[in-house]
């Protein structure tokens, strides 16, 4: 998998976190991550940016972005690898369907 990976960099956030919302703001980021794994937009094997970009991107702090990426672990989106980072998964599985 890390042969072939690409680091993702955001160029400019399109996505933001609603302040306003009721769901918390780690919530809102896995989300929005999520979105671009399934969607394609972050295809399998791609190293996710550093916590502190991340961070800095989303305006939100780095607790919250270390809960948006537990989410993803959690659902099999994306695998850690200590002291290389977080990459997108190689097969991700199927959505949920909403409401579960």
């Amino acid at each position: 998998m890390h042969e072939r990976c690409r680091t993702l960099t955001f160029d400019s956030v399109t996505d933001k976190i609603n302040p306003g919302a009721a769901a918390y703001h780690y919530e809102q980021l896995a989300k929005i991550l999520e979105g671009k794994i399934r969607s394609g937009e972050l295809p399998a094997g791609t190293r996710l940016p550093g916590e502190m970009v991340l961070s800095q991107e989303y305006g939100v702090g780095s607790n919250t972005v270390r809960r948006a990426l537990e989410i993803l672990r959690d659902r099999d989106l994306v695998v850690t690898v200590r002291a290389r980072g977080s990459f997108v998964a190689e097969q991700p599985p199927a959505a949920a369907p909403e409401g579960d």
